[in-house]
């Protein structure tokens, strides 16, 4: 297929009214990103807050131009808006409401202070055991920075389908998937500002025909900034998991990320420790290379229920890249049913916690 230009994207998208006094949104400056990718093509928008929920229609009208395109496969126009600062006189402004999602039962969110503690690859293989439970699953993809999901389920060749006025997730070993992804390749790097990276998971998540799920897993960004905090105040989240690994510095960010959620008052439903150890495949000799216990502790220390341990074994890596997590392709595993009873307490802890709307605790 031809590749579209981004000039062809810009001509088009100046026949786009931007309903505010004749100029179209290219004249008035609202374009601000341009993502083309094998036929996909994803715009930033980005327009006055004030005027932010009275311009969908420009959204959509804009995501047709671009369909329309011969060379384009798929559109996906994000309408988000940079936050004004309050002058220092101003009372801190009341908390936005939080995401309609009423489809949805119950929204788990897993987390880590860090990077590299295999966040990702723990919330795939829990999506898939409670999928295997026998619950309706879906997997929202909010890392957007680094997007692992299409990878992990063997969807990174496949898009989204829209019927123009929603998005239909994709789906792979019982759950259903959706993340950023989807919509750009997957060497390309996306370069927003944090009002635009909510603008995108927000718009993914209220756009989305998710169906009537049991249980959705978000795979959340590593850390505590802008962007998980938001996160945790928009979306009625159910409750929060954490990934660590077993070493001292791991665990010092696992508290922290521990801390946000509760100040945030997203209930903790536990602490994973993930890379636990070791056992040779050739000699059964079991290394604990990270240490071990240390999330366990952790737990106890934070008066936190302690989910469970998955060891580091190639397997659970290989089973990754491949596009099937380890629940799939070797379901009878140790592994796998580490992963299956962590998912199993998961569960058991949503049926003790009722969704509460969160609010910033300064206390």
């Amino acid at each position: 297929m031809k590749s579209v230009s981004q000039d062809q994207i810009i001509s088009a998208l100046k026949t786009v009214d931007s309903g505010t006094g004749g100029l179209d949104i290219v004249a008035r400056d609202w374009v601000k990103d341009v993502l083309i990718s094998n036929g996909k093509v994803t715009v930033t928008l980005e327009v006055p807050a004030r005027l932010g929920e009275q311009l969908e229609p420009v959204r959509t009208a804009a995501e047709k131009i671009i369909r329309a395109l011969p060379e384009v496969s798929a559109a996906f126009v994000i309408l988000t808006a940079q936050k004004q600062k309050p002058e220092p006189s101003q009372q801190r402004p009341a908390r936005r409401e939080q995401l309609a999602l009423p489809s949805i039962k119950y929204i788990v969110a897993v987390a880590s202070g860090k990077g590299g503690v295999g966040k990702s690859t723990t919330a795939a293989n829990i999506a898939v055991a409670l999928a295997q439970l026998g619950h309706a699953v879906a997997l929202f993809d909010a890392d957007v920075f680094g997007p692992s999901m299409p990878r992990m389920f063997g969807l990174a060749t496949q898009k989204p389908v829209s019927d123009g006025k929603r998005v239909y997730p994709l789906e792979a070993h019982g759950v259903k998937v959706m993340s950023i992804g989807f919509m750009v390749a997957e060497d390309n790097p996306i370069i927003w500002r944090g009002p635009m990276v909510m603008g995108a998971l927000e718009q993914m998540l209220r756009d989305v025909e998710w169906g009537d799920i049991d249980v959705m897993v978000v795979d959340m960004p590593p850390g505590t900034g802008d962007t998980q905090l938001t996160m945790s105040q928009r979306v009625p989240l159910a409750g929060a998991v954490i990934v660590s690994t077993p070493q001292d510095i791991a665990l010092l960010d696992a508290r922290k990320g521990l801390n946000m959620f509760r100040r945030v008052e997203v209930p903790v439903l536990g602490i994973i420790e993930n890379m636990s150890y070791h056992v040779c495949s050739n000699c059964g000799h079991r290394e604990e290379i990270f240490a071990h216990g240390g999330a366990r502790r952790a737990a106890e220390d934070l008066d936190a229920p302690f989910l469970g341990e998955v060891p580091l074994d190639l397997k659970i890596r290989e089973t990754s890249d491949e596009g099937a997590p380890i629940t799939v392709q070797d379901p009878g595993s140790p592994h796998s049913a580490a992963y299956l009873e962590i998912a199993r307490k998961i569960w058991e802890k949503l049926g003790a916690h009722k969704k509460a709307t969160p609010r910033i605790s300064m206390g």
